[in-house]
């Protein structure tokens, strides 16, 4: 299969998507046009090439800051003495029912990492709020790291993203 990810296109028809979990499904149907429309999120969709308009996949990205204080010592301490570091957050990403399992959601999380650092917004933090303690699993596992107090967020420097996604950014120094 090869996917196409592209921008929630308006008219879109979202009938026909189910990740099973009923707030994501909600989401998808009653608000991720709403949210991009009104500018609130960015919603990505991944389709198959040759069958772009059915969705296998999306995730939204948006704007957000976390307080310097929230970040590790040892991280912290080379970034600017400014209280609100800004961000990124990937807020939903849910793949359909039928393409689970086959690393859809690992492809729409490259995808985010890679859309993130292509863009010419200023940030330092890519942030992820994950449900539970497996979706924690997974996210650990493109070497997200949990915020001490509270263990369902994670972060990753953008450095890190960069790396991840395949793109380094010249003299880049904290």
């Amino acid at each position: 299969m090869n996917l196409l990810f592209r921008l929630l296109p308006a008219g879109l028809s979202r009938d026909g998507f189910t990740c099973g979990n009923k707030a994501l499904d909600a989401y998808w149907r009653t608000q991720a046009g709403q949210d991009q429309k009104r500018g609130f999120a960015t919603v990505v969709i991944a389709g198959d090439a040759q069958t772009p308009d059915k969705v296998i996949g999306f995730y939204t990205l948006a704007a957000a800051s976390v307080l310097l204080t929230d970040i590790p010592e040892t991280e912290a301490r080379r970034m600017p003495r400014y209280p609100a570091v800004p961000a990124i957050r990937l807020g939903r990403l849910a793949v359909a029912s039928a393409f689970q399992g086959q690393h859809i959601g690992s492809l729409l999380v490259l995808d985010a990492l890679r859309r993130s650092c292509c863009n010419e917004l200023a940030w330092a933090i890519f942030l992820v709020d994950a449900k539970d303690e497996q979706t924690v699993t997974f996210y650990e596992k493109f070497l997200f790291r949990r915020f001490a107090q509270r263990p369902l967020s994670l972060w990753m420097h953008r450095k890190q993203a960069e790396r991840i996604a395949g793109l380094g950014r010249k003299n880049t120094k904290f």
